[in-house]
C-alpha cells in the first residue's frame, strides 16, 4: 500500500465516531503509525492523560515502558522506526477498578488494515490480555503471567508477550521479579535489533525459578 493510501486511512481513523456513544470523554484516537517502522508495540488503549495530550504512552506507563526497553523519547516517538497501534485508539473511561476494557469496535473496523501498512516489522511486541488474544490466539486461554514467563523466542521470535507497564502492576512486579531481572535484559537486544532492520534471533530468556 502507498504513503498516501495509508494518509487516507489514518484520516478516516482519526475522524472515527463508531464508539462515540460509549465514549465519556468523546473520541480522540492515539496512535502512531507509519510504513517503515520496524518495531511494533501493540497495547490496549489510551489513558486519560493520553488522551489529552494525544501523545501515545504519555504518561507513567510510558516512562517505565521506555526504560523496559532501553529506547529514548526521541525514538519511542519517532514513528519511523516505532509504531504504537492499541487495540483500541480512544480512552474508553474508567471502571470499578480502573480504566474499562478497549472498545472491541475499534479492532474489527480498523486493526487489519493498519497492520497490513506495517511491512517493516521486525518485532511485535504484545502488552496486557486484549492485544495477547489477538495477536497470539492460541495462548489466549492462558494466564498472562505464563505466557510471559515463557520468555523470548519460545515459538514466536517475532512476537514477545509483555505486562502492562502501569504503576497499577507494581505488586505483579514485585512477585515476580525475574521479569525485570532476566527478562528485559535479554528483551534489549532484540529491540535493537529490530529496530536495525534485522530480524529477532531465536533468543530463550534465561528464566530461574526462585
Amino acid at each position: 500500500m502507498s504513503t498516501e493510501t495509508l494518509s487516507d486511512l489514518l484520516a478516516a481513523v482519526r475522524a472515527c465516531t463508531a464508539c462515540e456513544a460509549y465514549l465519556p470523554a468523546g473520541p480522540r484516537p492515539v496512535l502512531q503509525v507509519n510504513p517503515a517502522a520496524r518495531l511494533l508495540i501493540a497495547a490496549q488503549a489510551p489513558g486519560r492523560k493520553v488522551h489529552a495530550t494525544g501523545v501515545p504512552f504519555d504518561d507513567a506507563s510510558g516512562e517505565r515502558l521506555r526504560e523496559w526497553l532501553g529506547l529514548t523519547r526521541e525514538t519511542f516517538y519517532d514513528a519511523r522506526q516505532v509504531a504504537i497501534l492499541p487495540m483500541a485508539f480512544c480512552y474508553p473511561g474508567r471502571g470499578r477498578s480502573g480504566d474499562l476494557p478497549p472498545r472491541p469496535e475499534c479492532a474489527v473496523r480498523w486493526r487489519a488494515p493498519l497492520l497490513a501498512q506495517l511491512v517493516q516489522v521486525r518485532l511485535t511486541l504484545v502488552i496486557g490480555r486484549y492485544a495477547l488474544r489477538y495477536h497470539l490466539p492460541e495462548l489466549a486461554q492462558r494466564s498472562l503471567t505464563d505466557v510471559v514467563e515463557q520468555g523470548l523466542g519460545a515459538s514466536w521470535p517475532d512476537v514477545v508477550p509483555l505486562p502492562h507497564p502501569s504503576p497499577r502492576n507494581n505488586i505483579w512486579l514485585k512477585r515476580h521479579p525475574w521479569f525485570e531481572s532476566q527478562l528485559l535484559p535479554a528483551l534489549r537486544p532484540l529491540v535493537q535489533q529490530a529496530l536495525n532492520g534485522r530480524p529477532p534471533s531465536t533468543h530463550a530468556c534465561p528464566r530461574q525459578r526462585t
